[in-house]
């Protein structure tokens, strides 16, 4: 199960997300973050170094139920990263090398917390710089909030949706179209997916555990 941050962090990520074509100049592109490009063949390496972490792990993509294809995920993953360090590091913020390695460390070690990683569509040569990306996004949040409790975060969560925007996502059509009205009946991070086929609609979350 995700922890509050993580699930606030995501649906952060979400919301900041802008739709786009991708015109012929910028053709290779799997997704633009701002004026970075994100390769089909980055995208494509880091797909199948996922998708051999889980085979080695023992786990198959059905298990993790993703709102999307293994694709369509970890682009999200990928871009929403590059987007929340590019905002959080315009504002000021920062994450030390020690930083990343604590929440490291609290996840289990770098074998354990690889494998909360994976739940989470993150390949393992990635999992620093998502962890880096989830830090400096929660502390922008904790700085428009005025402290780093639970309702402080997700006070700053308001601003933090604002500065996403600024540095809009550009996705390329043939990886999916995003679904901009994510519920519960469709909460699919991109729908009708050209390329990979209709992502099935995903079954009823489970009631947060206690």
């Amino acid at each position: 199960m995700k922890s509050t941050r993580v699930r606030v962090i995501l649906a952060v990520a979400a919301a900041g997300v802008a739709l786009t074509a991708c015109s012929p100049s910028q053709a290779g592109a799997a997704a633009i973050v701002g004026k970075d490009r994100i390769s089909a063949g980055e995208l494509d390496k880091n797909v199948r170094e996922y998708e051999a972490a889980l085979a080695k792990a023992n786990v198959s993509a059905s298990q993790l139920q993703f709102p999307g294809s293994i694709p369509q995920v970890v682009l999200f993953q990928l871009a929403t990263s590059a987007q929340r360090a590019k905002v959080a590091e315009s504002k000021g913020i920062t994450v030390t090398e020690a930083e990343i390695d604590q929440v490291i460390s609290g996840g289990g070690g770098a074998a354990q917390y690889e494998q909360q990683m994976l739940q989470q569509a993150v390949a393992p040569s990635k999992t620093r710089e998502f962890t880096r990306a989830s830090l400096l996004i929660t502390k922008l949040m904790a700085k428009y909030g005025g402290g780093t409790d639970e309702a402080a975060i997700q006070k700053g969560q308001v601003q933090v949706i604002k500065d996403l925007q600024s540095v809009p996502i550009t996705w390329n059509p043939r990886y999916g179209t995003i679904n901009e009205q994510r519920s519960e009946q469709q909460p699919n991070l991109f729908v009708e997916s050209a390329r990979f086929g209709a992502v099935p609609a995903a079954p009823p979350a489970a009631p947060p555990q206690q």
